[in-house]
């Protein structure tokens, strides 16, 4: 157990180690099958591009072959040609002069001045020399594919365009208060859901905050059925759940087996209901196999009970309910956690039982009701992966940069991720939503809209959430020839 007590060295851990798989010797694996389509299965489709606008290249014969090699008289036209595609990626940084035109009045009129100049279009960040299309491709590139600013700047500059990170960081501080009210409307949703899922991870802010010590605050996930939204908070208290659900929720949480949401005061009076997650139970018996050689052959047998319950469920959930398949497969994942239930309590009166075997049951058995509400409810996800599925891209942008250098930064970080999550969710390309709000917030001299209810993915029209979630741009065809 030298991992346990002292830490795991991940990079001196070979490949098996690093999964919750354990290996059972006496099961027959199926022969490793070779990269590429196997021998059987359908060629992939091709992929459609007709979607992507056209710039047609003019290819024509060489004046030299426009006559006959024979006798030299010349080749008469068809009118036809043959085309081929193919695809390339043009990246293009360009100055948009805006040209305002300017009128001089040709009457004697003295109240009024005698010149007239075209309005300014409405812009993003008054007196900001840099566009919308800047800030948006910057908010993806750092916040959805998590790539650390001065890397964003490098790539930029291959495109002889040279950002001042100075400049960003401005213009950031001065769009985070444009994304609030989109945030806390998502927040808000979420937080009324039925059913949700919870988690968090380390985040680090790099500042001085009375009373807390050191840089290490958490960010929490919440996750419904249409929306997510994280919490970025100094600490990893039951108050930050307990603050986001509110006073009058009802539902079913989600999560680990962390004391933080045990200490609810929703979940204390019964309003929130906690489903626990049968992966970390899973990856406790995976522990006690690895770990202790002589008891693999205990912690296999009871991970195939686990693997046997996820196949009961699956098969469950593939009948529609009322249907007489459906109630048979019910009692037979019943039966199953009755037959589980009943082997841990007998191995739990093993006086002998050997002390990690009896660590993992007893945890096992103090999360029983949380870990079988599932049985009785088919909407109840056995597991809290999804959570930790949408945790893990802030989680691979704090490793790439680090977490935030400041406050409103954090703030930033937390309601991107909240509104990319959430857009995803909806199917809608990210880039087409901000593009669209952010013309808004032109419209109000840089501010967010008083109601930004047309804006959240729920309240769309469904011609407007086809056309935001189409990520194609209409057929244009430019001739270069």
């Amino acid at each position: 157990m030298k991992a346990e007590r002292f830490g795991k060295k991940t990079e001196k851990q070979s490949a098996s180690d690093r999964t919750n798989r354990l290996d059972d010797p006496k099961e027959q694996t199926a022969p490793k099958k070779k990269r590429g389509r196997q021998p059987g299965s359908p060629a992939p489709k091709r992929r459609d591009y007709s979607h992507l606008p056209a710039r047609i290249q003019e290819v024509d014969v060489p004046d030299n072959a426009k006559v006959c090699a024979c006798c030299g008289l010349p080749l008469e036209g068809l009118g036809q040609h043959e085309d081929s595609e193919q695809i390339e990626i043009e990246t293009v940084t360009y100055r948009r002069v805006v040209r305002r035109k300017r009128y001089r009045r040709t009457c004697q009129c003295t109240d009024q001045p005698q010149t007239v100049t075209a309005p300014l279009p409405p812009k993003l960040l008054p007196k900001s020399i840099y566009g919308t299309s800047v800030w948006v491709h910057l908010l993806l590139e750092k916040f959805q594919l998590q790539r650390p600013m001065h890397r964003i700047i490098s790539q930029l500059q291959l495109f002889r365009l040279d950002l001042a990170p100075g400049t960003i960081v401005d213009g950031l501080m001065r769009i985070e208060p444009m994304l609030t009210p989109v945030y806390n409307a998502i927040r808000m949703r979420q937080s009324a859901s039925a059913y949700s899922h919870a988690d968090e991870t380390r985040w680090h802010v790099f500042i001085e905050k009375a009373g807390k010590k050191g840089h290490l605050w958490w960010l929490w996930l919440f996750a419904g059925e249409d929306t997510v939204a994280y919490v970025l908070d100094p600490t990893r208290s039951h108050d930050v759940p307990e603050s986001h659900f509110g006073k009058t929720v009802a539902g079913v949480l989600v999560v680990d087996r962390f004391s933080a949401y045990k200490a609810m005061r929703q979940v204390q009076l019964g309003q929130l209901l906690l489903a626990f997650c049968w992966a970390h139970v899973r990856r406790d018996f995976v522990r006690v196999g690895k770990g202790y050689p002589e008891l693999k052959d205990w912690a296999l047998a009871w991970l195939l009970q686990i693997r046997e319950l996820y196949c009961l469920n699956r098969e469950r959930l593939r009948h529609a309910p009322g249907t007489s398949e459906r109630a048979a497969a019910e009692s037979t994942l019943r039966q199953q956690v009755a037959t589980m239930a009943a082997q841990r309590d007998s191995e739990l009166a093993v006086k002998k039982l050997r002390e990690p075997c009896r660590k993992v049951l007893e945890s096992l058995t103090d999360h029983w009701i949380g870990l079988t509400l599932f049985v009785n409810d088919a909407r109840i996800p056995m597991d809290n992966n999804y959570a930790e599925r949408l945790i893990r891209g802030p989680a691979v942008g704090r490793k790439n940069y680090y977490g935030s250098g400041a406050e409103w930064s954090g703030r930033l970080a937390m309601m991107c991720f909240s509104i990319f999550a959430t857009l995803k969710l909806w199917k809608i390309n990210p880039r087409r939503w901000l593009n669209w709000y952010f013309e808004a917030c032109a419209n109000c001299a840089g501010k967010a809209p008083v109601d930004v209810a047309e804006f959240l993915p729920w309240n769309l029209s469904p011609d407007r959430l086809s056309e935001l979630q189409n990520s194609t741009a209409g057929n244009s065809n430019v001739n270069s020839s």
